[in-house]
């Protein structure tokens, strides 16, 4: 694995990313909180709260006026690349390992711009060899050089905050490729149906939708009691669905009666539950 990503995924956050995160969890939670609140919650000078404040906003996670501070529509479930990766990473790590063990040496899989999926590119050099399709910068990053990985690059329009690309050239280069297993990343799943906020990225997710024989949703228990504004496809058009054991008991029978199999990744001492 490249030096940089290896220190990203394996080094712990500092005090000022717990602090950021905090605070984007806070405003995207209730929607706008007061400035004031959140220098009282956190218990920090107004200074440093106004610093952090001023980074989210440059991401475009959230937006100052008057004291207040509120969520950007656009960054409900298309918050940072570096921001997902600390959301959920035991249950990450435990989907990806489940993952993993639906791949074949010689196939051809696909990745998108999913931080449950860089999770997965980690193990993949185990199994070489492999063709890997990817859109998302890190995983070409991780991948690159790594003996037996073949690495395909989508190529196309750069959007910084996912690290991926997207757009016309994405679109061309997937519409031309035949892959095995698709590994696809949801923001929010909402009555059996996933949901996404950047249009552009939901038109790459279902072009490798496409060409893959067989697809996999890789959706820690968090997607399914969030929301976004488009449909990308229903459930029920996937093969597999691999969350973890937090899922809600509704969620869980709501997968199993769309008759796609459902794998369970315990985050605790236990086995596996498959149905």
């Amino acid at each position: 694995m490249d030096d940089k990503i290896e220190a990203k995924l394996s080094a712990p956050p500092s005090k000022q990313d717990l602090r950021r995160d905090a605070i984007t969890e806070r405003v995207l939670e209730i929607g706008s909180v007061r400035i004031d609140t959140l220098v009282d919650e956190l218990d920090v000078s107004r200074m440093t709260v106004h610093r952090d404040l001023d980074a989210l906003e440059a991401r475009g996670v959230l937006r100052k006026s008057r004291g207040v501070v509120t969520a950007v529509a656009s960054s409900l479930f298309e918050a940072s690349t570096d921001y997902r990766l600390r959301q959920q990473s035991a249950e990450k790590r435990a989907i990806a390992k489940l993952a993993f063990d639906l791949i074949e040496p010689g196939e051809a899989i696909v990745l998108d711009d999913s931080t449950t999926g860089l999770n997965l590119a980690e193990l993949l050099p185990q199994k070489e060899p492999l063709t890997v399709i990817t859109n998302f910068g890190r995983v070409l990053d991780m991948l690159y050089g790594k003996r037996g990985i073949s690495l395909i690059s989508t190529g196309g329009e750069y959007y910084q905050l996912c690290d991926a690309y997207k757009g016309n050239l994405a679109l061309s280069a997937l519409n031309q490729l035949s892959a095995d297993t698709y590994f696809m990343s949801t923001p929010a799943v909402s009555n059996g149906v996933c949901f996404h906020q950047q249009p552009e990225l939901i038109q790459v997710k279902r072009a490798m939708f496409q060409c893959a024989k067989k697809r996999v949703l890789i959706a820690d228990h968090t997607k399914f009691s969030k929301r976004a504004l488009y449909s990308m496809m229903p459930i029920h058009e996937f093969d597999v669905v691999i969350s973890d054991s937090r899922l809600s008991r509704e969620h869980v029978t709501e997968i199993r009666r769309s008759g796609v199999q459902l794998i369970i990744a315990k985050t605790h001492p236990g086995k596996t539950e498959i149905s």
